[in-house]
């Protein structure tokens, strides 16, 4: 793959897609598949193995590279930053059973589809490939795979109609069904045996069983066993855990599988049929009923109410509406804009209402089928997750390898060491492959998970439930969080608070809600009765909160259960509005909603066609006020609109405009566009609504502020309203200006102009896109260098802005407070323009609007427990954002209890690999015993308990760092190596100085003492040495020595020392006297190891490999362990200063930093390149609360990239040398 690929051998898959590949072809050949096979025997199959692992390796030994047409292998590279390989085989698809002769040859609607495109002459074969679920052919034509199972994007609105109208032919349905297979959304429960093999074959488990196998020749029975009862638990239960989630996923979608279904058969009229032969461009009849789609589809004629909640998170039933018969060239999905989902039925969700028009019955075409259908895709996202990219991973995986390195030089020495001492080879291979199990800890990956664990349990108590706990140590790095407004920071129901309205181009007095007297009859009145999607379901009226509170308003009720007659259009089912028993008394019986255009996000507004009993036609139209009043007559809008709607929305209210306009008799309801029904409007009048914040929505901002994560507010909602709940939230605080941006294309150019407004003043600042920016530059310097702007912009501005002021956008967000008018695309994209910025950012939210940004976010967080929330890694059962700092709080501590395993994981392997090298060099080692308590009896029940800690109830304005490789975390780890190999080195050579002390006589010691206590006992030295030499015989099995002893016990005790120094507390966790369990565990083993340091029992020393030493050993041991335990105590906390000064580096702004800041800025001036002042000075005058990152360094000052990464490079280092000037 080094070289350039040949001709055709590389194309891309779903290029422009969230699940974009680079495919490679590949030709099997015979000699290089009869050496791997080979390889496989020889290497007992451990080439096999490794081939498992890497299947790109696998392909390159089999396969030489073809032109992707020739291949019968084909390899696959996902193009994000992981580049992860798969490899896929060619099969081939006949379809000559379907296609005897030319008139069998798919019609019309074949002829420049894919269908038409894959078969292959004169064999009639498709060539294709299974990727995720997802089945992709060949294009002869194209020379390319495509995706089957969808309808081709290029359909027009007519052809569509034209084409897919009258549906398939027989012939046509069968071939695309045998090429597409079948329409479901199958996932097997897979079999235990798969599930065991594969994770039998995870590389940590062939690591453990190459441990294993090595410990049982070494006789090291008990701790193999051990560890091969913790793994066959570990695994059963892993299997089992699995096999639960493949059960409950199988259930979810098998009932969708099977569902009977009416298609409309071309020149064969009706059919029913299972659903599972459904296929692109089958022509779908939805009867009257619920109904649960077994497919998307698009419908054409008639109107369907959908119960999406499945997919958006939202039970407010969503009206559909049929595709325009639009005579364009424009693709269907491109004239429809943002607004094609108002024409898909999606597959799983429910049809609750259909209601059929003058075209007959409700029809729909097939437009995807199985796992490209909206369902298919959630379930795939659950079958083939997106790999999470964070810094402690990448660095653990790398310690791993310093740790293989490391062993690898332990391997040298004890080849060394027992080779010239002249053992034997079989013992010295043994020995120096022990070195790598005792160097590189087997449950280093399963500490790493054990904090996040328990720190799932502990958010689920607390009624958050995560579906990717990965991303649980990534919420302790979040420093920014976006917010909706509805339903997030303000209470999720309207209340209806006053109607404004309009006649002869003034405002008429206010009407206040709830009045003693009612609305009076007319034009706003009755769009407060029709303009709405709102139907009658279960009893109850249901659809948006907003709607119902104006519908209720009105005292008015909804019939929705009978056919109605309409001049002109025959018979069609339509809904009616009448008086209810509390309204007052009008002059109509009710009145009958035609049409319904529904409420768009990207056009902000809603239109009905609606009809008086036995009068005219009228349309009305409710939205955002701005956008009513554009599609109204200039002479209609009163004069002081603006600052009308300024005075209501500068005080929170959330603002509705309302319009209407009769409808010429005579004209076709199905013929009229949206753009002739909404324009030349009748300005109506302003619905008043209030909107309040929620209890615990400011108090939470004021906790996150303190804790210097910035707020941000996106919302659909006006620009005035959002500003003024940021106000009252807290986002903006009273003494701070907000400045307006709003951008705007110039009419007839490819240009743009924005401008810069205080919301506080009507001064206005142009700058044009044509005219010098320096002004613009120099402008927003000076805003972020203050610090006391906010900018607010809609998200038209920001669209135009990312477009035509590229260089503005980032200097824009980063002080950017208040988003309104988001369309959900736009607010997906704005989260994504954060995290170019460097910045770790949370969504919370709890609409359909806000579904992308969950995705795309490293936490989201939803508000919504429908099964929506598969799409958001974080749910809470309360609908309050107060679960947002507590999800920060267990993220840190999670984040930092995985620092801690992690260092405590590697320090226990080190001490244990230190001390063996030691006794290495006397052809020494540790019994089987004390190895076994070392790692049973203290590591893996430190393990267990270390991560119960909980988290600290205050969040500090500080994050705990995120990568391992950092100077503070490594220096921790390496200081801690050299006490305990400077205390294990001290112990074993001061040991050899004693006078009691002898090489070859284990009893010496506590013998010549007894003689001496005894005043030399008439035992003969003959006779004496004679016992010394037996006793020696029966219990002495080589590991005994007084070295092997003073080491063990100085190893063992430090293993408990390096836990209890690393168990953090403050900040971030509990202070560590609050996890009980750990503090009973430690105190329990401390016991223990002090017992076996003072204790002399003859069988348990014999059993522990232990040998006798005098008590003024034993207590100068005790004495060095308390020095080692008071230095690690005494530096551990002052690196936490430094991980802390490295944090919040702009709140040091002490006289010796600004020397090493002046010496760096001075050191590049030497080297020729230096970088202005202010690149440096205003971030330690405290401007961003934070040590900023490299992407803000840019956008805030203008400079490349690379020079803005040196620079934070710089301000870290000089931070880090603060600290250790404190320290010193």
């Amino acid at each position: 793959m080094g070289g350039n690929p040949a001709k055709n051998h590389y194309a891309q898959l779903n290029q422009g897609e969230e699940n974009e590949m680079e495919i490679f072809g590949y030709k099997t050949q015979g000699c290089r598949k009869a050496l791997c096979i080979a390889g496989y025997i020889l290497s007992c199959g451990a080439l096999m193995l490794l081939f498992y692992w890497k299947p790109e390796w696998d392909v390159w030994a089999n396969c030489i590279p073809c032109s992707l047409e020739e291949a019968d292998i084909v390899l696959l590279r996902t193009t994000d930053e992981f580049r992860i390989y798969s490899r896929k085989t060619v099969t081939w698809i006949s379809v000559s059973a379907l296609i005897r002769s030319r008139t069998d040859y798919p019609a019309s609607a074949e002829e420049d589809s894919i269908f038409s495109k894959a078969i292959m002459k004169p064999s009639l074969q498709v060539k294709s490939i299974q990727v995720q679920k997802i089945r992709y052919v060949w294009n002869i034509y194209a020379k390319q795979f495509q995706k089957v199972g969808v309808l081709e994007d290029h359909h027009t609105c007519s052809a569509i109609h034209a084409k897919f109208g009258c549906g398939l032919t027989c012939n046509e349905q069968n071939v695309r069904r045998v090429i597409c297979g079948p329409n479901t959304i199958d996932v097997p429960v897979i079999p235990i045996w798969k599930l065991l093999i594969k994770e039998v074959l995870n590389p940590f488990y062939v690591f453990q069983l190459f441990s294993v196998c090595l410990w049982f020749a070494e006789d090291y029975m008990e701790y193999a066993t051990a560890i091969i009862i913790m793994s066959l638990l570990s695994i059963f239960l892993t299997v089992y855990d699995l096999r639960q989630q493949s059960i409950k996923l199988h259930r979810l979608v098998e009932s969708h599988n099977n569902i009977m279904v009416t298609v409309c058969r071309n020149k064969e009229g009706f059919q029913e049929l299972e659903s599972h032969h459904l296929v692109p461009g089958d022509m779908l009849v939805l009867k009257e009923g619920k109904t649960l789609l077994p497919c998307d589809a698009i419908l054409i004629s008639g109107q369907c109410i959908v119960n999406e909640s499945m997919l958006t998170g939202e039970s407010i039933p969503v009206t559909k509406t049929p595709l325009p018969q639009a005579d364009n060239f424009k693709p269907w999905r491109m004239h429809c804009a943002e607004d094609y989902k108002k024409h898909v039925l999606f597959c799983g969700t429910e049809v609750i209402q259909t209601k059929a028009d003058d075209r007959g019955a409700v029809k729909a075409v097939v437009l995807r089928t199985g796992f490209n259908t909206a369902k298919g895709d959630l379930v795939r996202s659950i079958l083939y997750p997106k790999p999470m990219n964070f810094k402690l991973y990448r660095d653990a995986f790398r310690f791993l390898m310093c740790l293989v390195a490391f062993a690898a030089i332990g391997m040298i020495y004890t080849v060394c060491v027992f080779a010239l001492n002249g053992e034997e080879a079989g013992e010295v291979v043994k020995k120096a492959l022990d070195v790598i199990t005792i160097a590189v800890p087997p449950a280093l990956p399963a500490a790493l998970t054990t904090g996040i664990i328990y720190t799932q349990r502990r958010l689920k108590k607390k009624g958050i439930f995560c579906i990717s706990p990965q991303r649980i140590n990534m919420c302790g790095q979040l420093n920014l969080i976006c917010f909706d407004k509805t339903g997030t920071l303000t209470e999720d129901g309207l209340d209806l608070w006053g109607l404004l309205p309009s006649e002869r181009n003034c405002f008429q007095d206010i009407h206040s809600f709830p009045a003693d007297r009612s609305l009076p009859w007319g034009p706003v009145f009755r769009a407060m009765a029709v303009c709405h999607s709102l139907i009658v379901w279960q009893g109850k009226i249901q659809g948006d909160p907003l709607d119902v509170k104006m519908f209720e308003a009105t005292n008015w009720v909804i019939d929705d259960s009978s056919g109605h007659q309409i001049e002109g259009q025959g018979s069609t089912h339509a809904t009616v509005v009448r008086p209810g028993p509390k309204a007052s008394s009008v002059p109509v019986e009710g009145v009958t909603i035609l049409h319904q255009f529904p409420f768009s996000s990207a056009l902000q507004r809603m239109s009905v066609i609606a009809q008086e009993i036995g009068g005219e036609q009228q349309v009305f139209t409710k939205g955002a006020p701005e956008m009513v009043a554009m599609l109204c007559r200039a002479e209609t809008v009163p004069s002081n609109f603006e600052s009308e709607l300024l005075l209501y929305t500068a005080q929170g209210f959330r603002v509705i405009g309302l319009a209407c306009k009769s409808l010429q008799a005579g004209k076709q309801l199905t013929d009229l566009t949206r753009e002739e029904v909404e324009s030349d409007l009748t300005f109506l009048g302003l619905l008043i609504m209030e909107n309040r914040l929620k209890r615990e929505t400011k108090p939470v901002l004021e906790e996150l502020s303190a804790a210097r994560i910035r707020s941000v507010m996106v919302t659909g909602d006006n620009i005035q309203t959002a500003v003024t709940v940021a106000k009252n939230a807290g986002m903006i605080s009273p003494t701070n200006r907000v400045i307006l941006v709003e951008a705007n294309q110039i009419p007839g150019s490819f240009s743009a102009s924005i401008t810069w407004k205080p919301l506080e003043e009507n001064k206005t600042e142009y700058y044009r896109s044509l005219e010098d920016d320096s002004q613009t530059k120099r402008r927003t310097r000076l805003a972020l260098e203050s610090g006391q702007y906010h900018f607010a912009m809609t998200g038209k501005s920001y669209q135009i802005v990312a477009q035509h002021f590229r260089h503005l956008l980032p200097k824009l967000l980063l002080n950017g407070t208040v988003f309104a008018r988001m369309s959900p695309g736009q607010k997906s994209s704005l989260v994504e323009e954060f995290q170019k910025l460097d910045y770790f950012v949370g969504m919370c939210g709890d609409g359909a609007n806000d579904c992308g940004a969950l995705k795309v976010a490293h936490a989201g967080i939803s508000l919504s427990e429908q099964e929506a929330s598969v799409a958001s890694p974080f749910t809470s059962r309360t609908p309050s954002i107060a679960c947002v700092p507590e999800l920060i709080r267990e993220g840190r501590a999670a984040l930092v209890t995985s620092f801690c395993m992690f260092k405590y994981m590697a320090l226990y392997s080190t001490i244990q690999y230190l001390g063996v090298l030691l006794l290495y060099w006397q052809l020494n080692s540790f019994g089987n015993y004390q190895f076994l308590f070392q790692d049973l009896a203290i590591t893996t029940v430190i393990g267990v308990t270390m991560s119960f800690t909980g988290a600290y109830p205050k969040l500090v304005p500080y994050r705990p760092p995120s990568q391992l490789v950092s100077p503070p975390l490594l220096l921790s780890v390496v200081l801690n190596i050299l006490f305990s190999l400077s205390m294990q080195i001290f112990g074993f050579l001061v040991v050899q100085e004693q006078p009691w002390y002898s090489k070859t006589d284990i009893h010496s010691a506590c013998l010549s003492m007894n003689n001496h206590m005894e005043n030399y006992s008439s035992v003969s030295s003959l006779g004496l040495h004679g016992m010394r030499d037996g006793a020696l015989e029966q219990t002495d099995n080589g590991y005994k020595s007084y070295e092997n002893t003073t080491v063990w016990l100085l190893s063992t005790i430090n293993c408990l020392i390096v836990a209890l120094v690393f168990s953090k507390g403050k900040p971030f966790r509990q202070p560590i006297y609050t996890n009980y369990v750990f503090i009973l565990v430690l105190i329990g083993q401390l016991g223990i190891c002090l017992f076996l340091v003072f204790a002399d029992i003859d069988d348990l020393y014999s059993k522990m490999d232990l040998v006798c030493t005098p008590t003024m050993w034993r207590t100068s041991m005790v004495i060095m362990l308390a020095v080692t335990l008071a230095v690690s105590f005494l530096v551990e906390p002052r690196l936490g200063i430094c991980i802390k000064t490295g944090t919040i580096a702009a709140t040091l702004p002490t006289s010796p930093l600004l020397s090493f800041l002046k010496a760096i800025h001075l050191n590049d001036k030497i080297k020729g390149n230096a970088r202005p002042n202010h690149l440096f000075f205003p971030l330690v005058s405290g401007m961003y609360q934070a040590l900023p990152q490299a992407r803000e360094i840019q956008a805030a000052f203008g400079v490349s990239y690379s020079d803005a990464v040196d620079c934070q490079e710089e301000l870290v280092t000089v931070f880090w040398w603060r600290a250790l000037v404190e320290l010193v």
